[in-house]
């Protein structure tokens, strides 16, 4: 069953059951609910088995420190103090699961959800929280048809999918023309979900809008992948002169390799929501060979010194450079902890209206204040273009986020 059609069902379910009888709905607040004694729970979703593990285990953790600062500030004070604690699930960062657990985690009390990583999830993720009318806060879900169904319930603290791709396609010519080597033709090699399908029709729409050529335009199943040669192979023959990858850690470090393998005649490989571009893992993980890889996306604050000092928090308690997976799931629950503070309450219709008003400084990059609008998207929300540069992720452009300024080429080619 597709996703689309499982939304379609759910939500016809969703129908069915808030509609019998004008019965309080699953999610209702209150006594009956568990939430109105002991510490005020978070409900955290995320891939911490599976592919994906590495990146929900991030996120997992980053959650966690949020509670902690929380509970050491004093907890909820308009509600007496009262402490916040974290219920975890793992989606095993499959749909059916990810629903299942949502569910779990709703009738074990959760005031509000945060997740979940990957589009897929969070779609059926957002499909429960909506029936069950207990707020959903996605820190990472690319994602944009979630946001066109009306839900009331859903939220997301990233910049969505088309904000990124054309961000993409607008800081790649700009970059290329400043380098003298002005963007002729773009190949696109993409995983085959909605997340990477999305990421390259924006791309497309924004780039051809600009007079940039596409093609080829790839796909691949990022969960059976297991060599990418072939398709760098194809691009190589393509005549493009830039790559731009839009998949998930494992395969877009696969792509890494290949293009390492094959040494296609491009002028710069180019990330577009991509979930290993801009991560410290890939520098190590890919050495030299993701030298001058450039990545646009969201991103941890580097130049906010709050962010830093919880980045340098997590490596110290975890032994391991905090991804901006994770900084985004240390904002969501901040998110969600004020929608409680500001409510005064545990009941989620109470706390969704709260966070549907919120106003939260984000340690993630952004225009202002986490603020979102009707449809539930960070207004503030804002990609950055970040390259490998002497062994770390820079922020490169636009140039009042830059730490550095782009160098547009590959390593591969004097």
């Amino acid at each position: 069953m597709s996703a689309r059609m499982l939304v379609a069902g759910l939500g016809a379910l969703a129908l069915l059951v808030t509609g019998c009888g004008g019965s309080a709905p699953m999610g209702a607040g209150g006594a009956a609910a568990g939430r109105d004694e002991g510490p005020v729970k978070i409900g955290a979703l995320h891939p911490v088995s599976g592919s994906n593990a590495v990146d929900g285990l991030q996120m997992r953790r980053g959650a966690q420190l949020a509670v902690d600062a929380i509970n050491a500030a004093g907890g909820i004070k308009s509600l007496g103090g009262r402490k916040v604690e974290l219920l975890t699930g793992d989606t095993q960062g499959k749909a059916d699961i990810g629903q299942s657990e949502a569910q779990r985690l709703i009738s074990a009390g959760a005031v509000s959800l945060v997740g979940t990583y990957q589009s897929a999830v969070s779609t059926n993720v957002a499909v429960v929280a909506e029936r069950n009318r207990v707020p959903f806060v996605m820190d990472v879900t690319a994602s944009d048809a979630i946001f066109s169904h009306g839900y009331r319930y859903a939220f997301r603290v990233q910049p969505g999918s088309k904000a990124i791709a054309t961000a993409a396609a607008q800081y790649l010519k700009a970059v290329s023309e400043q380098a003298g080597k002005p963007v002729r033709k773009v190949a696109f090699l993409h995983e085959q979900s909605d997340f990477g399908s999305g990421a390259a029709d924006a791309f497309t729409a924004a780039a051809k809008q600009l007079g940039i050529g596409i093609g080829p335009n790839i796909s691949y199943d990022a969960t059976t992948v297991s060599d990418l040669t072939a398709q760098i192979t194809q691009v190589k023959a393509s005549g493009a002169d830039v790559l731009a990858v839009a998949g998930y850690y494992r395969d877009s470090l696969l792509a890494a390799k290949a293009i390492a393998s094959v040494k296609p005649d491009l002028s710069a490989v180019w990330g577009v929501s991509n979930g290993a571009y801009d991560q410290p893992k890939f520098v190590t993980d890919a050495a030299a060979v993701g030298n001058l890889y450039f990545s646009t996306n969201y991103h941890y604050d580097a130049t906010n010194p709050e962010t830093v000092a919880l980045r340098e928090k997590y490596q110290k308690q975890y032994g391991d450079p905090m991804r901006t997976g994770a900084v985004l799931s240390y904002d969501a629950v901040q998110v969600i902890a004020h929608g409680v503070e500001q409510a005064a309450s545990t009941d989620p219709r109470k706390v969704r209206d709260a966070i549907a008003a919120a106003q939260v400084a984000p340690l993630t990059v952004g225009r202002g204040p986490i603020q979102f609008a009707p449809n539930g998207d960070n207004r503030n929300a804002f990609p950055v273009l970040m390259q490998v540069r002497d062994g770390r992720v820079q922020q490169v452009y636009p140039p009042e986020k830059a730490e550095s300024r782009p160098d547009y080429r590959v390593a591969w080619r004097p």
